[in-house]
């Protein structure tokens, strides 16, 4: 791979799974230069060690002079709750976003979730950015309120925020199948590792303006996420493809979660029966 233009990238939450992923991409960048930042769990000596929860002009300056920030640093759990969602998916975002935009960093990536639209599993939308959102768990929240505050970033200070709402990366050779959690819907929002690569890159090289929200998933069968904006905005085109296919228990599974949420919507304003608190 390689980049026609030459650019400073600073990378959160590069030791996880997608970052380690997103690292060996952006690696084999011709031209590319690599800073990587964050909790550094695995004492990678490349890693710059910081507490990014907590604001400190320590690791602060190590934004200054960077041209786009890949912000990929979360609790990555979409079962995840409030205790570690709140300071690591939101605070910590925040922080992030506060260092980028004092430094004046041109652009900035951020890794939203497919789950700003978990609401619509059942659904038979098209989706897109277009939709109103619906989460339906705090990983959800938490990402839609990223996205929200980076678009008002974008509007006061002109930096270019670029929302990937990745699919489903499994740790590893990440191979799609019945092991998968959250049935069909779960496979159909794979994302291959290749083309997880692919969007990294281009993430980070392409030139683009303004607010976008994206979707990052392969080209699975069946699947009812839009790709056309992502083309549009980064030129991503993914190669990989999955055909979703489910075990008996997973078949029931996924029945069990349909008839739940015909019952009580989860993304619905007011429940069948009584209040919501």
């Amino acid at each position: 791979m390689s980049a026609s233009t030459a650019r400073r990238v600073l990378m959160t939450g590069s030791t996880g799974n997608l970052g380690h992923k997103a690292t060996m991409a952006l690696q084999s960048v011709d031209g590319l230069s690599l800073t990587r930042i964050g909790r550094n769990g695995t004492a990678d000596p490349h890693v710059i060690t910081a507490d990014l929860e907590v604001y400190d002009d320590s690791w602060v300056k190590h934004f200054n002079g960077v041209d786009t920030v890949m912000h990929l640093a979360a609790d990555p759990r979409a079962a995840g709750d409030w205790d570690t969602v709140s300071p690591l998916n939101i605070d910590l975002a925040l922080n992030v976003l506060r260092a980028a935009r004092l430094a004046g960093v041109k652009r900035f990536v951020f890794a939203s979730s497919n789950w700003v639209l978990g609401g619509y599993r059942f659904g038979k939308e098209r989706l897109n950015a277009a939709l109103p959102p619906r989460p339906v768990n705090p990983y959800g929240a938490s990402k839609l309120f990223v996205e929200r505050y980076g678009r008002m970033v974008s509007d006061e200070a002109g930096m270019a925020f670029l929302s990937l709402r990745i699919g489903y990366c499994q740790p590893g050779e990440n191979k799609p199948g019945a092991q998968m959690a959250f049935g069909t819907w779960g496979q159909q929002m794979w994302l291959g590792n290749e083309d997880w690569a692919q969007a990294v890159v281009k993430s980070a090289t392409a030139s683009y303006q303004g607010f976008h929200a994206i979707n990052i998933v392969s080209r699975n069968n069946g699947m009812r996420w839009d790709l056309e904006e992502a083309g549009r905005v980064i030129g991503y085109a993914p190669l990989e493809r999955h055909r979703p296919e489910l075990s008996f228990a997973g078949w029931l599974k996924d029945r069990g979660a349909l008839l739940r949420e015909r019952l009580a919507p989860s993304g619905a304003s007011a429940p069948p029966i009584g209040r919501r608190w």
